[in-house]
């Protein structure tokens, strides 16, 4: 499963790049304005950052909008940059102009299986159901994501990855793993979570203990 960041806080993606396991990063406009930095150099920053997929969100309501500015972002920022437009009419609309054109799309703001199909009929790249936010709302997110990897299998869709977003904990991105979601954009928060584990900090402290009586004892 491909591990996404969800920030536009450049040290906090040289961070988890640092650790040799950063597949991409999301952003969106609430998350580069908390930053503080401007939209396209904070986008270019993080692809010169990570190798992987960018996503940067479109703003526009119409279609012709949202193909213009995808358009507009693919000629000024960096090749791995994708374009990440909300699943509505217009927003598959603009999917598939831009998917026609060669241009990765993530079709964001995902609630529903239905949904999910009409953004992989449409050519997004991925397709992402918001797990958290459902669960918020009285709904089951990890079930939604369950049901999207079964459809998948069931119609042979193989071009369209199911990128869990909105998650809160990091049982939900083990979950997301087990139960066939193809990335997951992740907040730094739980992100540092994911290496974090008392057995492996009692663990690291008796062998440091164990080291330092061997070195006291004049046997290293």
């Amino acid at each position: 499963m491909e591990l996404i960041l969800d920030s536009a806080v450049i040290k906090e993606v040289e961070e988890i790049a640092s650790w040799g396991v950063l597949d991409g990063v999301t952003t969106n406009p609430t998350l580069i304005r908390r930053s503080g930095g401007d939209f396209e150099e904070t986008i270019r920053s993080i692809a010169m950052i990570c190798s992987g997929p960018i996503s940067a969100e479109v703003t526009g309501m119409s279609s012709s909008e949202m193909v213009k500015e995808g358009l507009d972002l693919k000629s000024k920022l960096p090749e791995n940059v994708i374009i990440k437009i909300p699943c509505t009419p217009a927003g598959l609309s603009a999917t598939r102009s831009l998917a026609d054109r060669g241009i990765g799309v993530n079709v964001t703001l995902v609630f529903s299986v239905a949904q999910a199909l009409l953004a992989s009929k449409a050519g997004a790249s991925y397709v992402s159901p918001f797990l958290g936010r459902l669960d918020d709302n009285g709904g089951d997110g990890l079930s939604l994501i369950k049901d999207i990897s079964e459809t998948w299998k069931n119609q042979g869709i193989t071009g369209c990855k199911i990128l869990a977003a909105s998650i809160r904990s990091v049982h939900h991105v083990e979950m997301c793993a087990k139960i066939g979601a193809h990335a997951a954009t992740i907040p730094y928060g739980i992100f540092t979570k994911l290496v974090e584990h008392d057995l492996t900090n009692t663990g690291l402290e008796k062998f440091l203990e164990d080291w330092e009586a061997v070195r006291s004892e004049g046997r290293a």
